[in-house]
């Protein structure tokens, strides 16, 4: 199972798992946006980091390393990695990192030389086959536990995961939670087709519902907008003006101008 690709999709539709994780409140997520960075002129890309969106220096960046098999140099790697990043970067945030494995048995241990990032708890470890288990999962710990479920569990529970999500009030969100509670599925169980995937987990009466229908379209349309304005600074580059690029893009100037200045 592609694990890494399935936890970073579960943090960015639904960041507040991340802190419900380390033990805080999910609210705490609007204060931040996830994505995968990358320090420039090296090879190193951390997994995912919950980057301050307003220049807070009261906020902490939070760094996330998912790891699901054997990895011995896995904190050296980390760590190296984030100091690397905090020497490139402007942000002057303090940070703190997280590591999540599928379980106990695969982490080789904390070097020793690195003890003191732990022991201060800068730096957390996390086993999601030990939090399976805890009463009252939210639908977001529910759906990131559900990756260590044996088949014959995982499918129960994502029948139970797919009914809750019913009470997300945003339809989007709602949406790429299900889409991610089937991808986990469709690998749970690869001699399954498709559509006996969608019977096992009850969704063709809800992938045929209008507020579906209309929520998958939504994002049909979103993802277009976002490709369009993705291909504006090359558009620039060639020399094009923002009149142009407006009109071969099919977009206001007005959001051609915000394109650019975002590149």
């Amino acid at each position: 199972m592609k694990t890494d690709s399935i936890l970073y999709r579960l943090f960015k539709t639904f960041p507040g798992v991340f802190f419900e994780l380390l033990g805080q409140s999910p609210v705490e997520a609007e204060a931040y946006e996830f994505v995968s960075v990358e320090v420039k002129q090296t090879n190193f890309r951390i997994d995912g980091a919950f980057l301050p969106k307003q220049p807070d220096l009261e906020l902490p960046i939070h760094f996330t390393e998912f790891q699901f098999q054997p990895d011995p140099g896995l904190y050296s790697r980390l760590l190296t990695e984030i100091f690397m990043y905090l020497d490139k970067t402007e942000i002057r945030n303090d940070w703190r990192g997280t590591v999540i494995w599928m379980s106990r048995r695969l982490d080789p241990g904390i070097p020793i030389r690195y003890w003191e990032f732990f022991e201060s708890q800068r730096v957390q470890v996390i086993y999601l086959d030990e939090l399976r288990d805890l009463a009252n999962q939210s639908i977001g710990l529910g759906t990131l536990t559900l990756v260590v479920e044996s088949p014959k569990q995982a499918s129960v529970k994502a029948r139970s995961l797919i009914e809750r999500s019913r009470q997300v009030p945003d339809e989007q969100v709602r949406r790429k939670l299900v889409e991610l509670i089937e991808t986990i599925i469709v690998y749970k169980f690869p001699q399954k087709s498709q559509a006996e995937i969608q019977a096992m987990l009850g969704l063709g009466d809800l992938k045929q519902t209008r507020v579906y229908q209309e929520g998958l379209e939504d994002g049909e349309r979103k993802g277009r907008f976002e490709s369009k304005l993705e291909a504006v600074p090359r558009l620039l580059k060639l020399g094009l003006t923002l009149e142009q690029v407006a009109e071969a893009l099919e977009l206001e100037v007005a959001e051609v101008k915000e394109a650019a200045r975002s590149a």
